[in-house]
């Protein structure tokens, strides 16, 4: 029976929740303003921390009603006020709270509302707007839809305290892209807020401050003006490193150190200077230790990550500051089993959030181990340090995965890391799990690892090639996205480096021909060059270069073709004249070149250029075609991966050198050559010199 009893209790209940709701609405429709008034309040009083109140109202229309009485001229100011402060609160609630008050057209009503003069009313809409647009489900667009807003909002801040704190915290939190940092630099922010970081309500300075920090990140011009401000006769940058201060509240010591870290990274603080090596670097690193917030450490670590990741020397005093190195492997262990949080809330935020510890403690890791080997191999000695990597790259949460592959990047810099931790923990397997099913942004990441493990002194490399990698890596070339297309040739690249002829003829299979001339004709200049250099790696050693041009030579001469007559970079058409030198080392492949005259007319035309590089490479091809085999034995030139191999003794078939060198003699080469041996560039001469000799041997 008490089945049967539970569904019309629960309708009662609801009913009776409904009636009373309706009536606070009804009560806004009395033709006495006064009871509106009374009932405005009293709705206000009722929906007081009750999210369910609050829903029944915005469903039941209240909404559009409060709106109408707070534009109405005729509303008496505290009607409005009380209004603004019903909508606030009505704000509090849910995020589809935020949505019903948005589709109402809230914003632009209370933007209205701030033309009225009195006081009181702007302080109820501006905090209305401050707790709508601080809501992740409000169009930060909306504050910049109207361009007198903003210079309005601006005219505001002379106002009162209260209005400072909540236009601050506004464009805080609505300052998103560069266009929104100009729009506010434009209209006057900095010098209409460097003044409350001085004043006397912490709220208002800790907006301030946030403001600051959202305007100067990764923008030149704002931190190129923020550091000739001055506040109260004070370096604008000072004022930061007195709020970095241990007496100053966290949130406060960590807002500033961001701000100055902005700045630095903009170039308009040094790295060297002692705001950021003695003060922001050693404030930051504090914020990591274990006595932090949870949220504290994590911010502290990925800002400290993101001032050193280019500057080798910070990272060098990171590296030895408090112990941080040692001190991240506790990001990994929390909470513990022993935590000392008391407070069950916190602990049960931290247990959730726990992830964006180890997500922090990788990016830092990462940024410290960009650049030196000392620090490579401190972190890789750091407890489990190979195992937490390879851990973080199989972990559900999608920014763990991508911070965990950016350290293992980091140290995949390192040819000690690669030859010994990166061998002995396998970590190419759960890295080519990783790439079989990511978004790009951790495909990126992935494969410009996977690069490095493929470099020729990897012991990774040749199990990476047994499992079948070469596909995935031809797929990787097809992509939309220009660094994925880098990332699979570069990877292709490094793998055909000195590779057997069978992987060099599985690379052109898999690519496809036609895939392959595509990339040669990309618009990208890094795709295309490392599309030079994986032809420049296929065509090495004599017989690979006579295999593959006897099946592509007719293409690979037409593409290179296009290439030197074709507006490109000197180092586009450098390494374009070195995979010409390597055909021409070819046994048959250099006929490709010498039944060529429109080549060997641009071959000519590159020794005479002014770039001493293509005048080198140029002078490369001629060598290796005019070389005269004595005994059966002469030396040969290849260029592969950007290492130039030669003084290399070989046999070859005798014969057809005379006539090349006749044809060569009839075209002007050896005036040429003549006159490279006279050339200032050391190189180019002795190369010059070394030609010449076989006309005389």
């Amino acid at each position: 029976m008490a089945c049967l009893l539970e569904a019309p209790l629960r309708i009662s209940v609801l009913s009776e929740v409904t009636a009373t709701s309706r009536h606070y609405v009804d009560r806004l429709f009395d033709p006495d303003p006064q009871k509106v008034l009374q009932g405005v309040i009293d709705m206000k009083n009722a929906v007081i921390g009750n999210n369910k109140q609050k829903a029944n109202l915005i469903v039941l229309g209240a909404v559009p009603r409060l709106l109408y009485l707070l534009q109405q001229s005729s509303s008496s100011l505290e009607l409005r006020t009380e209004c603004a402060v019903v909508l606030g609160s009505l704000a509090m609630g849910t995020e589809n709270n935020i949505k019903s008050l948005v589709d109402c057209h809230i914003i632009p009503a209370l933007l209205q509302g701030l033309l009225c003069p009195e006081v009181i009313f702007i302080e109820a809409c501006l905090r209305c707007l401050r707790t709508v647009f601080i809501s992740p489900v409000t169009p930060v667009q909306l504050l910049y839809t109207d361009p007198t807003v903003i210079p309005h909002l601006m005219s505001l801040l002379s106002h009162s305290q209260r209005a400072q704190e909540y236009i601050t915290q506004i464009f805080a939190h609505c300052c998103k892209t560069p266009e929104h940092q100009t729009v506010l630099f434009n209209h006057g922010a900095i010098q209409n807020i460097a003044p409350l970081l001085i004043s006397p309500s912490y709220k208002v300075r800790m907006q301030a401050l946030k403001c600051f920090s959202v305007l100067a990140y990764e923008n030149t011009q704002v931190s190129m003006t923020l550091v000739n401000v001055l506040v109260d006769g004070e370096l604008l940058s000072q004022v930061f490193v007195r709020m970095m201060q241990r007496d100053q509240p966290i949130d406060m010591q960590l807002t500033a150190a961001k701000c100055l870290t902005y700045m630095c990274r903009a170039g308009a603080i040094r790295t060297d200077d002692s705001c950021i090596v003695l003060k922001t670097l050693p404030c930051l690193v504090r914020m990591c230790s274990k006595e932090h917030l949870l949220e504290e450490r994590v911010e502290g670590a990925e800002t400290l990550a993101y001032l050193m990741e280019p500057d080798v020397e910070l990272q060098r005093i990171a590296s030895t500051t408090d112990h941080l190195v040692a001190m991240l492997a506790d990001y990994f262990k929390y909470p513990s089993s022993v935590s000392a949080i008391t407070d069950i809330k916190r602990l049960d935020h931290d247990l959730k959030h726990a992830h964006e510890l180890r997500q922090a403690a990788f990016k830092l890791y990462a940024s410290l181990g960009s650049n030196d080997e000392d620090i490579r191999k401190k972190i890789t000695e750091t407890e489990n340090m190979m195992d937490r990597i390879v851990s973080g790259l199989s972990e559900s949460s999608i920014k763990v995965r991508l911070a965990a592959v950016r350290c293992l990047h980091s140290l995949s810099r390192s040819v000690q890391q690669l030859r010994t931790s990166f061998h002995d923990h396998a970590v190419w397997k759960p890295l080519m799990k990783l790439l079989q099913n990511a978004p790009d942004e951790v495909l990126v990441m992935a494969s410009s690892t996977l690069c490095n493990l493929l470099l020729e002194f990897s012991p990774s490399k040749e199990p990476i090639l047994e499992s079948g990698v070469i596909e995935l890596l031809c797929s990787l070339t097809q992509s939309d996205s220009p660094a994925l297309r880098v990332n699979g040739i570069w990877a292709l690249m490094n793998m055909a480096f000195q590779a057997e002829q069978k992987v060099k003829v599985e690379i052109v299979r898999c690519l496809g021909t036609e895939q392959l001339f595509r990339l040669l004709s990309d618009p990208d200049t890094n795709v295309l060059m490392k599309t030079l250099g994986l032809l420049r790696n296929l065509l090495s050693t004599r017989p690979h270069i006579d295999q593959i041009m006897s099946s592509h030579g007719k293409q690979i001469m037409q593409a290179v073709t296009l290439i030197l007559e074709t507006e490109h970079s000197l180092e586009v058409k450098e390494q374009t004249l070195c995979i010409l030198a390597n055909i021409a080392d070819g046994n048959t492949a250099k006929e490709l070149i010498m039944t060529n005259d429109d080549m060997l007319q641009k071959i000519k035309y590159y020794m005479g250029h002014s770039n001493v590089k293509l005048q080198l490479a140029a002078t490369f091809c001629i060598s290796n075609l005019i070389w005269n085999e004595e005994d059966g034995k002469g030396q040969n030139t290849q260029v592969e991966g950007g290492i130039t191999t030669g003084a290399r003794f070989r046999e070859q078939e005798e014969g057809c050198s005379q006539e090349r060198q006749d044809k060569l003699r009839e075209m002007g080469f050896v005036d040429i050559l003549h006159k490279l041996t006279q050339a200032s560039d050391s190189n180019l001469s002795d190369r010059a010199k070394t030609a010449m000799q076989q006309y005389l041997a």
